[in-house]
């Protein structure tokens, strides 16, 4: 399995590879967790060959360039993508986003017979097949209602909990997967900022650590959604915690399991 961490840093200096302002995986090229920065990323041709995007939430960092993603692939008279999303996120993206006032209405367009895009239904605990992958989602402990998600090849298994705070669902389901390599484990505030993260629902250095302890394997973890301005304390308070295996979000580079 190839996952690739969508780069969202405007820069062109080495700090680019990691600073995160937006999220995006695209999944052995083809499918893509998020849309924070997907339409950003890459010639329209590549990101044509993603077909499947599911959505983890609502926040603006997960769908920005959902818009123009779709715009970048749109080929008439060819398949369109598919973005999944729970019940919440399709009604924002009705609602919210193409609304012809945000940004035009292609799921209307798409009902008349311009295809920009299909809907799918995401429900927690209910694993889809596509490309080859079984993804599961799981619902996670943020302040909308969020998916994280498991994804197996077969021979590897990966777990993006996208944004979280304290969570148990998905570790218990994680633990079920003999062939689990991978944790793409957020970190946003220091520890210095636990109050804030406990409103917003993310976590910090020692919260991670937390969450790590119920894994049941040990597997390689990888450090995701670092605020830039916090970055340097985060990272120090990480390394301070003696974690084996951690290693911080390189983006614009695919990781293989």
């Amino acid at each position: 399995m190839r996952v690739t961490l969508v780069p969202s840093s405007v820069s062109f200096t080495e700090e680019a590879h990691y600073l995160q302002f937006l999220s995006s995986y695209i999944i052995n090229d083809t499918l893509a967790i998020d849309a924070g920065c997907v339409g950003l990323f890459r010639t329209p041709l590549e990101q044509a060959r993603i077909k499947h995007v599911l959505l983890s939430h609502t926040h603006i960092d997960h769908i920005a360039s959902l818009p123009v993603f779709l715009e970048n692939v749109y080929d008439a008279g060819h398949e369109c993508v598919t973005v999944h999303g729970s019940a919440a996120v399709l009604e924002c993206l009705r609602q919210d986003l193409f609304n012809d006032r945000v940004w035009p209405n292609f799921i209307a367009y798409s009902a008349q017979g311009t295809p920009f895009l299909k809907l799918a239904l995401l429900q927690s605990g209910q694993p889809v097949e596509l490309e080859g992958l079984t993804i599961t989602p799981v619902a996670v402990n943020h302040v909308v209602p969020t998916l994280g998600f498991i994804i197996d090849d077969g021979a590897s298994a990966v777990v993006i909990p996208t944004d979280t705070g304290p969570t148990e669902e998905i570790w218990q389901r994680a633990n079920d997967k003999p062939n689990l390599k991978a944790v793409f484990l957020e970190a946003s505030f220091p520890d210095a900022l636990a109050a804030l993260a406990s409103k917003a629902k993310h976590l910090t250095p020692a919260l991670f650590a937390e969450e790590v302890k119920k894994l049941r394997r040990q597997v390689a973890l990888i450090a995701m959604h670092l605020k830039p301005l916090f970055r340097a304390q985060i990272v120090t308070e990480l390394e301070a915690l003696g974690l084996p295996n951690l290693t911080f979000a390189r983006f614009g580079e695919a990781y293989e399991f």
